[in-house]
């Protein structure tokens, strides 16, 4: 045991150096920055299945995975319109989801982005306008966003969202620097008022 001490203060404290800063960190924490100015707080999204073949969706599970890390830069998925600020349509809009899609959309609160989600959810891509079909989403609610590609890769639909957030959200005021204000009692505020 002593020997082993006298290796330690013999060779003295050897330690790697600090790392630099990643900056993919640095990006990350400025899309935070940038979510919490444009909305003050997280930016919430209703998914909506309008009648696609799923190659969207899967895309955008891989949004949340650990490499993407979705819920890292402070958006994350809800399940009631209610609660969104951004609606993500998929598919092109089947006769039957045309009326979910426009009360879906009503029922989310001003402000609200609509983004479109692929091909179908752009033009109504390969199933164009027929029988079932009333082609994109544009041709039931109004669209903030298109994001092509069949399916379109999960960076895609990330700029996309972005994209969304930072040319079409209201800007939130800045919060003005005060000291806090120690509440006080008025004569007539006191316990002995009438």
């Amino acid at each position: 045991m002593l020997h082993i001490l006298h290796q330690i203060a013999k060779t003295g404290i050897k330690s790697e150096t600090a790392p630099t800063a990643d900056e993919d960190m640095v990006v990350v924490a400025r899309l935070q920055k940038t979510i919490l100015r444009t909305l003050g707080r997280a930016l919430t999204i209703r998914h909506i299945d309008a009648g696609s073949c799923n190659g969207c969706e899967l895309e955008i599970q891989a949004l949340t995975n650990p490499y993407y890390n979705l819920e890292g830069i402070g958006i994350r998925f809800v399940a009631s319109p209610r609660h969104a600020d951004m609606l993500l349509v998929t598919g092109p809009v089947s006769k039957h989801m045309a009326i979910a899609l426009q009360r879906t959309y009503d029922a989310t609160p001003e402000p609200k982005l609509v983004v479109a989600v692929g091909d179908c959810g752009c033009t109504g891509g390969i199933f164009g306008q027929s029988y079932a079909s009333l082609g994109g989403v544009a041709s039931v609610i109004p669209v903030d966003v298109a994001i092509p590609g069949c399916p379109p890769a999960p960076r895609a639909l990330l700029q996309g969202i972005l994209a969304a957030i930072s040319a079409y959200a209201p800007p939130v005021a800045p919060a003005v620097d005060r000291a806090p204000v120690e509440p006080t009692l008025r004569p007539s505020d006191g316990p002995d008022a009438p």
